[in-house]
């Protein structure tokens, strides 16, 4: 079959783990679209927003020379980032919940700057919008997905993957993140991978070194469940194992009318907050 990524199946961390938790879920994430749009459809919640204005900061060091990079507080970055996810836009229902999201953020960028580490040594930047390559071209199958960090290793020419945490919780064991990051590193650039690590930015100051794992078994593992999703995809079949959870049913609301809509993302999805999390308690601060 002659390469066409127009009609290939894209699989990335995200949509893989949509599938694993709930196929159903999976299709509403990354299938469906509104008939009365034609968009895809997404749910923001405070901490998504949480965690995607720090990684918008901190990635964003990366473009820059090493000199500069610090020049701007990273406070003023995110105060400016943040001024655009302020109130329902961002799934805040009140502005105490807001700031307490918010305070974090600051929180983790203060930490950020009083120990750059890595991000004050080069970085190695993915010459693609979107990087991706074929996990498969007899199926039809591309692996694609965006990398916090790739910092430059100069004595070995190589590379180290690190991806940033916001939240408080510790990547599962058996996690396919790391395996999809290092096949997506090793094959979009030239560089070998040396070392691949998590930074859990609201609890470490310094990254936290993972075995590496093995390309081989990671490739053959991630291409399986590719192959699962492109066969549902083929017979339209995605249904929920529990006839409804946590991770389809809010999607479920959304097609029902439950959900309000907030805008646009700058992928084009349109965005929706879940009524059903409009009683916000500081304990759901993730």
């Amino acid at each position: 079959m002659a390469k066409d990524k127009y009609t290939a199946v894209w699989v990335s961390h995200s949509s893989i783990s949509d599938w694993l938790v709930c196929p159903r879920a999976y299709f509403l994430k990354n299938v469906y679209k509104d008939p009365k749009t034609g968009r895809k459809i997404s749910l923001v919640s405070p901490p998504l927003t949480l965690g995607k204005v720090v990684h918008e900061v901190v990635e964003g060091l990366s473009v820059l020379p090493l000199e500069k990079r610090f020049n701007e507080p990273l406070l003023a970055k995110f105060e400016e980032k943040w001024q655009q996810v302020s109130g329902r836009a961002g799934g805040f229902f009140s502005k105490d919940v807001e700031m307490k999201y918010k305070q974090r953020g600051q929180e983790m960028l203060k930490r950020i700057t009083r120990n750059p580490g890595p991000l004050n040594r080069l970085a190695v930047k993915i010459q693609m919008e979107l990087p991706y390559y074929w996990l498969s071209e007899k199926d039809n199958i591309i692996l694609c997905g965006m990398i916090d960090w790739l910092e430059y290793l100069e004595k070995e020419d190589a590379v180290a993957i690190i991806d940033f945490k916001t939240g408080k919780k510790r990547e599962k064991k058996g996690s396919l993140q790391l395996p999809i990051y290092y096949l997506l590193a090793t094959e979009t650039q030239k560089r070998a991978v040396k070392k691949a690590s998590y930074w859990y930015v609201s609890l470490a100051d310094k990254p936290v070194e993972q075995k590496l794992p093995d390309a081989a078994k990671s490739r053959e593992k991630i291409l399986k469940i590719a192959k699962e999703i492109k066969l549902a995809r083929q017979l339209e079949r995605f249904k929920c194992p529990n006839n409804g959870c946590r991770a389809c049913e809010p999607f479920e609301d959304v097609i029902n009318g439950k959900a309000e809509l907030v805008g646009t993302d700058n992928i084009n999805r349109d965005v929706y907050i879940y009524l059903k999390n409009e009683d916000q308690t500081e304990g759901e601060i993730l």
